[in-house]
């Protein structure tokens, strides 16, 4: 649903910068963050080990690469204070990750922190199009997870009517867009095809909501997903990335053009490398996106390993931003599937089976054991005008898509069509693959 539009900007002049004043806003604002992140044992440590004992070892962005890496293990180990630059006493806030096992990361904010985070996803927001005249319903998990009360503070920054709807409950959130008239929505994309399927059910008529905009994230989601939320419910959609151990959203968002995502260059420095060598990617090449955080004092972080595969854009947008965009994420590092020694990503089979007009809002990835071989299965719901008891369409159906499939992953999965709603909703970031192999060597 993309239009030409007439851009608007929180803050032109910081956000169209020339580069070579946003490479110096970059290089005071690291020296700042090196100087935070010396008060924490863990980085004291680190850092000395490269020579680094003062800020004044920082005179240019090219000593960026003098900096250690940090990974989600480091900040684990350090849990729950290791990564902590200024006084408890200051702290007014924690969030931590969203993962389930293990240890989780915990980052935390001062009240200057917290502002800043706050005008980073104003920006965001308001470079979409919004503005002080919508009503913006937040249906994300709040708590300790930080999509909620990242964008709820956001949205309220520009001025938005935030409604604090939270997650799931569909029946409740249709009557929450109905009587305040809600023109805003942000969720995860798997919950927004939910939303769409559970219309007619709930006997909502779309063309009595005032629906416009969605922000979609927390979870990746394929440029076809993207494409068939914009349809089913008529409204434009812009994908947006963030991450605890970053603040959370508000790292990188997509401008009216849709066009990737700008990363805001004045609190994060980007980088872009390989991830079996560690050295940077090629100009445009795929690779892991490695983060330094300039826009926290409570929590500094240095080069952390984000675990997220994208690559740069080599022009810059027109829109007039300057700071650079970033692909829409491919996957993660950590999510890759090996299938009979062929390397998959979910967002793959994503990106086929959402490109099926047939196709529902959910679907599963199962792998598992058959003898010595792996055997990938690929669950999916069908849609209510598709599904009926007469099988020949329905085989016809699953045949191809099992062979769109095999010709776009090489892999011949076995493909099993569901009624909607068969597969269970997530409030949070969907889970979209069960592996029940053993681990190796195990």
């Amino acid at each position: 649903m993309t239009r030409h539009h007439t851009y608007q900007y929180w803050d032109k002049p910081l956000e169209t910068m020339p580069r070579e004043d946003l490479a110096a806003c970059q290089t005071a604002l690291l020296r700042k963050a090196v100087s935070a992140a010396l008060r924490t044992p863990f980085y004291r440590r680190a850092l000395a080990q490269q020579g680094i004992r003062s800020e004044d070892a920082i005179t240019s962005l090219s000593d960026l690469k003098r900096l250690p890496f940090t990974t989600k293990q480091d900040l684990r180990a350090g849990f729950p204070y290791g990564f902590l630059s200024i006084p408890r006493e200051q702290v007014v806030r924690l969030h931590a990750s969203s993962g389930t096992t293990g240890t989780p990361t915990t980052i935390y904010f001062s009240k200057e922190d917290l502002s800043r985070w706050t005008g980073f996803v104003a920006r965001s927001i308001y470079g979409t199009g919004c503005n002080n005249t919508d009503v913006f319903q937040n249906m994300i998990t709040y708590g300790l997870f930080t999509g909620g009360l990242g964008f709820h503070s956001g949205g309220e920054e520009v001025g938005m009517m935030v409604i604090p709807s939270g997650a799931g409950n569909t029946a409740r959130q249709f009557r929450l867009m109905q009587d305040f008239g809600t023109t805003v929505l942000h969720a995860t994309p798997s919950f927004l095809l939910h939303i769409e399927s559970k219309m007619r059910e709930e006997g909502v008529d779309r063309k009595n909501l005032r629906l416009k905009r969605a922000f979609a994230g927390a979870e990746p989601y394929s440029e076809d997903t993207r494409v068939r939320i914009e349809e089913l419910l008529g409204i434009d959609v812009y994908n947006s990335y963030g991450l605890s151990e970053m603040n959370g959203p508000g790292v990188a968002f997509e401008c009216q053009r849709k066009d990737g995502l700008h990363l805001w260059e004045d609190g994060f420095i980007p980088e872009i490398i390989r991830p079996d060598t560690l050295e940077p990617a090629a100009e445009g090449e795929i690779g892991e996106l490695v983060l330094t955080c300039l826009c926290r004092e409570a929590t500094p972080i240095l080069r952390y390993r984000t675990r997220d595969l994208t690559g740069f854009y080599g022009e810059p947008c027109k829109c007039g931003r300057s700071h650079r965009r970033i692909r829409r994420i491919k996957g993660r590092t950590d999510d890759m599937l090996i299938i009979n020694g062929v390397n998959l990503f979910p967002s793959q089979i994503e990106e086929v089976i959402m490109a099926i007009k047939e196709v529902g809002a959910n679907y599963l990835i199962v792998v598992e054991k058959d003898g010595a071989l792996d055997r990938l299965t690929v669950k999916t719901e069908v849609n209510t005008q598709t599904f009926m008891d007469d099988t020949r369409p329905l085989n016809a159906l699953k045949e191809r898509i099992r062979k769109t499939l095999q010709a776009s992953i090489t892999i011949n999965p076995k493909v099993e069509l569901l009624e909607s709603g068969s597969l269970p909703i997530s409030e949070g970031k969907a889970a979209r693959v069960l592996d029940s192999r053993p681990p190796a060597g195990g």
